[in-house]
């Protein structure tokens, strides 16, 4: 196999592994309705439920973090999903009910806290910086890919097999992924952790170590949390409430499945766009403030004001575009914040920064599922508790999009730092 080759093969595996992670995400929200049923749970409770996914997930991603500075991560990928699906197994079993539910959604979030960032750190060892955007972009896709493709085929399997099956499936996809890794997987040519000492990217030996007080409190680094934190806010409600939501808006059977896997396809299609977008305008010689911060920011932007409008509106078909843009397009701006993190981070420090901003990102994902169960059964119908926390979601997610375009700026923060590959600027292409 051909370095290049291998390199493909290893983006597609890191493609699938998000994927993976996504819809194992996801899979709470598509058999919310047939679980409440058989469990008797309030809207509360079952919030209870999808927050407890991301109790443990800050920590295991900043954990995980620092470990892929210093070690191989071709083991701790393998490692992560294997934890996925021991915790996805237990409720086959027909007497797993609420407390089981809660402790293997703990389990599932302490393991998949840190795949999407040491996901990320691995991809990026394997191509050069200026196609890092890019990159990024391929792997956020997956995410889309695990609602498109997953979302139909376990919805099939709940409505043949009951809502249980699903979580089995995905189970065993996990462990059939860490098989695959094993054979095919590993760190890149570029990667810096000490397992690789002795292929230190020529670029990273003299590079400098900076505090990460500074790194973490530069504009790039605050602005994308925050725009990041907002979008996750967004993407949660959309795990654990959409379903609910669309259903109590008038969608029922394939019509909800078909609704469901619509902001993934536009999540797709802005991902790669934007991370073309943002790859040519470097390579015309223009600022990552414009390429990374204003872009990403203006995805936000867009996906906010579409989720105020979304209660807004009565017709279900005039609902979807809303719909469709709110939940699809703000996910966009993820790969562009990585991207944007880790060009004002040294290479040896860029696991454990990423593992960091994920972290803090992901605490919207404790909040957002259980507030909205809260305003739901607050509310004098369900309608209207929905159309609080929308609302919330929107205002979050405009004022993050904002954030990100003024504060957003790699190009100068990586020359404080002193890295000299951020500083040394891409030739204009005519």
């Amino acid at each position: 196999m051909t370095p290049q080759t291998r390199t493909r093969w290893v983006i597609a595996l890191l493609m699938l592994f998000v994927a993976i992670n996504f819809a194992d995400k996801s899979i709470i929200g598509l058999a919310a309705a047939p679980m409440m049923k058989e469990l008797g749970l309030s809207a509360t409770e079952y919030g209870t439920i999808a927050s407890s996914f991301y109790l443990l997930f800050s920590i295991s991603a900043v954990v995980f973090g620092f470990l892929g500075n210093r070690f191989s991560a071709k083991w701790m990928l393998v490692a992560l999903a294997v934890i996925w699906s021991a915790a996805q197994l237990p409720i086959l079993v027909p007497a797993a009910g609420f407390a089981v539910l809660l402790i293997t959604r703990v389990l599932l979030g302490a393991g998949e806290g840190p795949g999407i960032p040491l996901g990320m750190h691995v991809a990026f060892s394997w191509v050069e910086e200026r196609k890092r955007g890019f990159t990024a972009a391929l792997l956020t896709v997956g995410s889309g890919l695990g609602v498109i493709i997953g979302a139909p085929l376990l919805n099939a399997a709940i409505a043949a097999w009951g809502w249980r099956s699903a979580f089995g499936i995905l189970g065993a996809i996990g462990l059939l992924w860490a098989i695959a890794w094993v054979i095919v997987g590993g760190d890149g040519p570029f990667a810096t952790t000490a397992a690789k000492s002795a292929r230190v990217a020529p670029a990273a030996t003299d590079e400098p170590r900076v505090p990460y007080r500074r790194l973490l409190t530069s504009g790039t680094w605050l602005g994308t949390m925050f725009s990041g934190f907002t979008v996750y806010w967004g993407l949660a409600l959309a795990i654990a409430f959409l379903p609910l939501y669309l259903g109590q808006a008038g969608f029922s059977g394939t019509a909800l499945g078909f609704v469901v896997t619509v902001p993934a396809y536009i999540s797709i299609v802005f991902m790669l766009v934007g991370g073309w977008l943002s790859q040519r305008l470097l390579r015309r010689g223009l600022s990552r403030h414009l390429a990374q911060g204003v872009l990403g920011g203006a995805f936000a932007l867009v996906a906010g004001i579409s989720m105020l409008l979304i209660t807004r509106v009565d017709a279900p078909i005039l609902l979807l575009p809303f719909v469709a843009l709110a939940f699809g397009i703000g996910n966009s701006q993820t790969p562009l914040s990585q991207a944007a993190v880790a060009d004002v981070t040294p290479t040896r420090q860029r696991g454990a920064t990423l593992g960091i901003w994920y972290a803090i990102v992901s605490v919207a994902s404790v909040v957002s599922p259980l507030l909205t169960g809260v305003l739901v059964d607050a509310a004098p119908t369900p309608v209207e508790g929905y159309a609080r926390a929308f609302d919330i979601a929107g205002l979050l997610m405009v004022l993050g999009g904002l954030t990100a375009m003024l504060v957003v700026r790699p190009d100068r923060d990586a020359a404080r730092h002193g890295l000299r590959r951020a500083v040394a600027r891409p030739t204009p292409v005519a």
